[in-house]
């Protein structure tokens, strides 16, 4: 029976919201001070209690009492929606933070790639940086260089190895990244979702090179993504989080079934983001014409992103992505590329009624910059259901497929 090399036992992890500090180094000490000598808390709002065990809604519980364990040459899909607690899991176990309370136990060394660029020194070369990681393993000089040629051909950033990666773009810091992490022989491998930020082929690659490590070299391989077709791909257990907790673990396919039904039954027609990056904040997107995620298949869809923009003189156009429940690409759409000005702008796509069939759909939006710089890939941001209409007598049923245009000119003459 394989080793268990990754073990977490009652795990909990506590953040607290707003701002920790008082402010000043002064009086922190002075709240440090009157809390060991049990007295009231100086910093306290007025009306407050000092009392560590009544936390209120200044703290919230990202992760609440996870259990499970890895066999060693295992590949564990992590899923579930964001802010589940997935990424703050995989930095706990990759040591970035540490739990509240709980334990882990791990066996052999751990190669993570959770951001882009995360263990990278910017004005380092790319070969540079491919030195420092493997040293960070624990790695001798002679070994790294052993794994050298093939890491810089696998990422192949090979004519700008010897660049500073400060000048790389989103893509090629996650490619070599990843060369690194899976070339550099480690007995734990933590992939999270920044694949996406990789191309196509490059994602392919890497799920192969996943494999590869798992199946042929006995590695483990914890993998977080919103991509159900490359968990069920990879993955032979997974394990689901909803709202910091764990809720079912075992066989992927169940796993991804109950990730299925989850997002079923919490189902909305909108959803409010305030998400910033790169000077553009998607602050809404909103299914105008359905009911709770579910739409008439008879009906125009009509998707609606609200952006606002703190930069100008730049273009921008936003994508949107209709995939299947286990993360099938049906087809995508996108706006024009348009100048933005320091403004909001509302972006409305409509579907045409009888192109979307009567099943789930997971929908999906990036924004994109001058043409080639992704600054959103926000995954399943929300489930829609197709709803068949009731028909008049005659119709024969709901038509097989994925999709439904009913619009295809057909014609009939005699001959």
């Amino acid at each position: 029976m394989p080793d268990i090399v990754l073990k977490v036992e009652n795990l909990w992890k506590e953040y607290r919201l707003g701002v920790v500090g008082t402010g000043t180094l002064t009086h922190d000490l002075q709240r440090w001070l009157a809390i060991m000598r049990g007295k009231e808390d100086p910093s306290l709002k007025i009306g407050g209690v000092n009392n560590l065990d009544s936390k209120g809604d200044d703290y919230v519980w990202a992760l609440q009492d996870i259990n499970f364990e890895v066999k060693q040459g295992e590949v564990l899909g992590i899923i579930g929606k964001n802010g589940a607690g997935k990424s703050t899991l995989l930095k706990i176990l990759s040591k970035v933070t540490g739990p509240t309370k709980g334990q882990i136990k791990v066996k052999g060394r751990i190669a993570s790639l959770l951001e882009v660029g995360t263990g990278f020194h910017p004005e380092l070369t790319g070969r540079e940086n491919i030195y420092l990681n493997g040293a960070i393993l624990g790695m001798k000089k002679w070994e790294i260089a052993k794994k050298l040629d093939e890491i810089i051909d696998f990422s192949g950033v090979s004519k700008y190895v010897d660049t500073p990666v400060k000048r790389y773009s989103s893509g090629m810091y996650v490619r070599l990244a990843f060369a690194v992490a899976a070339h550099l022989d480690p007995e734990i491998l933590i992939v999270d979702e920044v694949l996406a930020v990789g191309d196509a082929d490059f994602q392919k690659k890497a799920i192969g090179k996943m494999k590869d490590v798992s199946q042929d070299g006995g590695r483990t391989v914890l993998f977080v993504s919103h991509n159900m077709l490359a968990i069920k791909s990879l993955c032979s257990s997974g394990l689901l989080l909803v709202s910091g907790q764990s809720v079912e673990q075992g066989p992927i396919a169940h796993v991804i079934q109950a990730y299925t039904e989850a997002s079923d039954s919490n189902r909305v027609s909108s959803v409010v983001l305030h998400k910033e990056s790169g000077g553009y904040t998607i602050r809404s997107i909103n299914i105008e014409n359905s009911d709770y995620g579910k739409f008439d298949i008879d009906k125009d869809l009509v998707v609606e992103i609200v952006v606002s923009s703190d930069r100008k003189d730049t273009l921008i156009n936003v994508n949107l992505f209709f995939s299947t429940m286990d993360g099938v690409v049906i087809f995508a759409t996108c706006s024009k590329a348009q100048a933005v000005e320091e403004t909001e702008y509302k972006y409305q796509c409509t579907v045409p009624s009888n192109t979307l069939n009567d099943i789930s759909y997971s929908l999906s939006v990036m924004l994109v910059e001058n043409g080639d710089k992704v600054v959103h890939d926000i995954q399943d941001i929300l489930t829609l259901e197709g709803v068949e209409p009731k028909r008049e007598s005659g119709w024969l049923g709901r038509f097989p497929g994925l999709i439904r245009p009913m619009d295809y000119q057909w014609r009939r003459e005699k001959i």
